[in-house]
């Protein structure tokens, strides 16, 4: 009985402790972004007293950055002085700089120019908890403009300029196109899917982090059963926040309408087999190296609100390139649209 009572009571100066410990971390980090800003300010407006401004302020920050050195040690060189600075010309009012993102956060976040994507980033930071190295990667690999170059502009504009506000659970808000599997390191020449699964798995960690928010992995090559015939799905995850199973498919080439007829089939033999009473529908997605947007018109992708396609890249696109493969989209849905109206 005394055992019992030592052990709760060792778990409770355990939590304390690891409470505390978060306390004092967060506080830390709240002192340091906010000495960082405060300095930034000092430093613009002693800058801003010169007649010869740049050159003024190239030797001022040299001196200041050598005095500090002497003093303090590292973090006070010219260039991190430069990113001080810089905060306070983007950040001028304390009370618009969240305690809850770090100094790293913030020098990635100095880099974003668009002052509207910058926002986005910082909340969806904040919302999904992303480290300083998540946020970075999300920048790197273009995820505001992927978004914003989709179809659904409005649901990523709407979040941008609500700032902090959630989505609503729509599958849309959660989906990608393009998927960036960069993190991977294949050979593009020599892909196979099965390649593909089995480096997705080994790098299970970045894949979720691509996949976006609430997804957890829950199986691999899945068989499902109907009627002595066996099916088996490539990837299987599930969303906590749309409490959905989503099912995911990989493919090689040109999305057909047999990939399509074949998801559609998982995904309903999914839902009657394995779906609980309190799970949402099924959610089912084609990752395709090549898509086909007259199959995604024409096909029970465009009727199916469970059903997706999107394209996945095995390496970072410039923002160039992305408009190049929307516009090549879009015309070849359009020689498909005139060929259907010229019949």
């Amino acid at each position: 009985m005394e055992l019992i009572t030592t052990n709760t009571i060792l778990e409770d100066i355990k939590k304390l402790l690891i409470a505390s410990k978060e306390n004092i971390a967060q506080t830390i980090n709240t002192t340091i972004v906010q000495t960082y800003w405060h300095i930034g300010k000092i430093i613009v407006e002693d800058e801003q007293q010169g007649k010869a401004r740049a050159k003024y302020g190239a030797k001022q920050l040299k001196y200041i950055s050598d005095e500090l050195t002497k003093e303090f040690g590292k973090g006070y060189n010219v260039r991190n002085l430069q990113n001080m600075r810089q905060f306070y010309l983007i950040f001028p009012k304390w009370n618009s700089v969240s305690a809850k993102l770090s100094w790293t956060h913030y020098r990635r976040l100095l880099r974003v120019e668009n002052e509207v994507a910058r926002q986005w980033y910082i909340d969806e930071t904040i919302s999904n908890n992303w480290s300083a190295r998540a946020l970075d990667r999300q920048i790197s690999n273009l995820y505001y403009e992927r978004l914003l170059s989709s179809k659904e502009k409005e649901s990523v504009l709407s979040e941008a300029k609500e700032n902090t506000k959630p989505l609503q659970n729509d599958i849309k808000n959660y989906l990608r196109d393009p998927y960036i599997f960069d993190f991977l390191n294949l050979p593009y020449s020599s892909l196979l899917e099965s390649n593909i699964e089995q480096a997705l798995i080994d790098n299970l960690q970045k894949f979720l982090l691509e996949l976006g928010r609430g997804f957890a992995f829950v199986s691999r090559q899945e068989r499902v059963s109907v009627e002595e015939q066996d099916f088996y799905i490539d990837l299987v995850f599930y969303n906590f926040k749309l409490k959905c199973f989503l099912l995911i498919d990989l493919k090689l080439g040109k999305l057909t309408h047999q990939d399509v007829g074949q998801m559609d089939t998982y995904v309903r033999i999914y839902d009657k087999f394995h779906k609980s009473e309190d799970d949402n529908p099924t959610i089912g997605l084609i990752l395709c190296s090549e898509k086909s947007q007259a199959v995604a018109k024409y096909s029970v992708l465009a009727d199916k609100e469970q059903l997706f396609s999107s394209k996945y890249l095995p390496y970072l696109p410039s923002v160039e390139e992305l408009e190049k493969e929307l516009q090549k989209e879009m015309l070849e849905l359009d020689m498909t649209e005139n060929m259907i109206n010229d019949k």
